[in-house]
């Protein structure tokens, strides 16, 4: 019977010792679990401060324009990147790689080192040098670091001599001398698809020349060495205020509040409109939270910064910023469009290949 006893007593003293070890884990769990709790809330603001901690830039940031100095790339590249160096803390120098259409630019950035410093500030030539074969690749080999800039401020401009003072009367003499009127562009530039979609929603055919970009453009008109050009108003902005040039329009969904004397393409019968964009790109390879905090500080200037902005009015550009996937899609559909002047493209770009062998 004191066995018994003995043994029941053990088996009792068991089971407190069980009891208490148990109410002991559960507890520490319900103790641990807030804390684990917390620690998971924690971990995305983590994440979030990893673009913060990045050690970048500490040198200087070699900005791409592959265009001369000058003309709206260079001035917006220009304009945006002496703000941007306030924003970085390092120098942002822009570099002018000029030649063969804007390809020897942005090659130079695709086949560079993806390690932030070297960044390609382009605008929708891009696409359309792949569109005509000069390249075998486009912005989506690239990592995109957002579009900064809008412009809708694309014109048609006559000397203030000629004798066409809007759209009906340049199309009434195009008309009369199929390939007669000079138009002055660069081949696989942004100028020379809106050429093509004017001849084609007009029902037209133009006499389009190759002389280099925006400068030469504005200095054969100039010197009347050609009839039109097209380009962006703030470029030739001195000239029509001066009563040298004339615009016979813009090209543009809405008559542009920055510019509201010039009539719109659509509102003179030719439903073709065209917005400029310019956007940051790194080489493929570019480090996540590299893109990011360059990324930022754009969005920072271009959203926030109130000289910036009065410096964007100036050039009559509209500074707008989108994330690097909002940029992504809207290109993709701006890229779908120029698509379908595809084979208008490649015909002039065979005929020029037929006068060359003569």
């Amino acid at each position: 019977m004191k066995k018994f006893l003995k043994v029941a007593a053990l088996l009792v003293a068991v089971l407190m010792l069980a009891s208490v070890f148990a109410v002991g884990c559960a507890k520490k769990q319900e103790e641990t679990e807030p804390a684990a709790q917390e620690a998971k809330k924690e971990e995305p603001k983590k994440e979030e401060s990893k673009q913060d901690d990045v050690k970048y830039p500490t040198k200087p940031i070699q900005v791409v324009v592959p265009a001369g100095a000058g003309g709206d790339t260079d001035l917006n590249a220009r304009t945006l990147g002496k703000y941007l160096e306030k924003e970085l803390g390092q120098p942002v120098v822009i570099v002018n790689v000029n030649g063969a259409g804007g390809t020897l630019g942005s090659k130079k950035v695709k086949d560079s080192a993806p390690d932030g410093y070297t960044v390609l500030f382009y605008h929708p030539s891009m696409l359309l040098n792949k569109l005509l074969g000069l390249v075998d690749y486009t912005y989506s080999d690239f990592e995109n670091a957002g579009v900064a800039v809008l412009d809708d401020t694309n014109v048609f401009v006559v000397n203030a001599e000629s004798p066409y003072k809007n759209l009906k009367d340049l199309i009434d003499d195009a008309k009369k001398n199929p390939g007669k009127i000079r138009f002055a562009t660069e081949v696989g530039a942004f100028t020379h698809l809106q050429v093509l979609a004017f001849q084609d929603a007009a029902d037209v055919q133009l006499n389009v020349v190759d002389v280099g970009a925006a400068a030469q453009k504005t200095a054969a008109l100039l010197g009347k060495q050609i009839d039109i050009i097209g380009t962006q108003y703030g470029l030739v902005k001195d000239h029509i205020t001066a009563g040298k040039f004339r615009a016979l329009g813009v090209l543009s969904n809405e008559r542009n509040p920055l510019i509201p004397d010039v009539p719109t393409f659509k509102e003179q019968g030719i439903d073709i409109a065209f917005t400029k964009f310019f956007f940051y790109s790194f080489p493929k390879g570019t480090p996540k939270e590299v893109i990011e905090k360059f990324s930022k500080a754009v969005e920072k200037v271009v959203t926030t910064n109130e000289e910036y902005k009065a410096d964007a009015k100036k050039f009559l550009v509209t500074p707008t910023y989108m994330a690097p996937v909002d940029a992504m899609k809207y290109i993709k559909e701006k890229e779908d469009y120029y698509n379908t002047f595809k084979d208008k493209i490649m015909d002039v770009k065979n005929s020029e290949k037929k006068e060359e062998k003569k």
